[in-house]
């Protein structure tokens, strides 16, 4: 019977047609965690029995050459997205219809949780941005620096809706690790954005996407972003690169910069409490000191 079971499980994944359609990244996603998790994995823990079925090898054979091939449809039409990014045709609006037709057109407008939380968006991101494998750190951290947490993708594109952001606009994430919000940022509204990251292997990575998807007006600066030059920022997000007095020094630094020009910083996670107590900034949103929800200041 649990044989049987299996077989049919796997059956029909395999001969459901729609899950090899390119504009079907949802339904591979729960095809795929199935595979993997529920059929893969009990067949593992079978395996470990007395005497387990000869049967169960090749099922499990069939189940990964199945999960392979459903993966090769996304590594494929992830290929083809990055190209059409390289040839500038997948930009604003045309990157915003390019997320609705693979994930849903709500896919960026989900209810904020109590905490950082990923969805198909995150894994459909990933798959486009994240070509290569993520390299090891090799500076060791400062005590209030924060490890790095990717933001999940639907709160860069609340931010983007929320900022407006216009050509006079500069575009600043500080703390921006592997680069995937600079590098949004720039897709959905064109506007020139620059990443901070103290990491320099996070840096290079970051520099190396940019490249490979020919957005000339990102920039990823490999600095402590206590001393960094925010000189041309009109805009800043942090999703709490570090914390305490750290965070307190470049609240400062950016303190002195709205001496010069309006500013507006976005937060996101334990920063946005101490950014909300800043005199100098005054907040726009009513989310309050809810953690995982955008934090929205701008300067007096």
């Amino acid at each position: 019977m649990v044989i049987y079971q299996i077989q049919a499980a796997i059956e029909a994944i395999e001969k459901n047609a729609a899950l090899y359609q390119e504009t079907s990244f949802d339904r591979r996603v729960e095809a795929i965690d199935a595979l993997e998790f529920n059929i893969v994995d009990r067949i593992e823990g079978l395996l470990q029995t007395v005497n387990p079925p000869e049967e169960l090898i090749a099922l499990k054979q069939a189940a990964e050459r199945v999960k392979r091939q459903l993966e090769e449809i996304d590594a494929t039409l992830f290929q083809r997205l990055r190209a059409d990014i390289r040839r500038g045709s997948c930009a604003g609006a045309a990157f915003k219809d390019l997320i609705e037709a693979y994930v849903g057109p709500d896919a960026s407008n989900r209810q904020p949780q109590d905490e950082p939380g990923y969805d198909s968006l995150d894994l459909f991101i990933n798959g486009l941005l994240l070509s290569r494998a993520v390299p090891n750190e090799t500076k060791a951290r400062e005590p209030e620096m924060v490890y790095y947490q990717q933001t999940p993708a639907r709160i860069i594109f609340e931010l983007v809706e929320k900022a407006q952001l216009t050509e006079e606009d500069v575009f600043y994430d500080v703390g921006s690790g592997l680069g995937q919000v600079p590098i949004l940022v720039n897709l959905l509204s064109g506007a020139p954005a620059k990443g901070i990251e103290f990491e320099p292997a996070y840096g290079d990575y970051a520099r190396l996407s940019a490249v490979d998807l020919n957005l000339s007006r990102v920039t990823f600066i490999q600095a402590d972003a206590r001393t960094a030059d925010y000189s041309d920022g009109t805009v800043f997000f942090m999703y709490t690169p570090f914390e305490g007095r750290m965070l307190q020094e470049v609240l400062v630094k950016l303190r002195g910069e709205a001496h010069r020009r309006r500013i507006r910083l976005f937060t996101y996670g334990p920063c946005t409490p101490q950014v909300a107590r800043q005199s100098w900034l005054k907040r726009i949103d009513q989310n309050g000191d809810h953690l995982y929800k955008l934090g929205t200041f701008q300067s007096g």
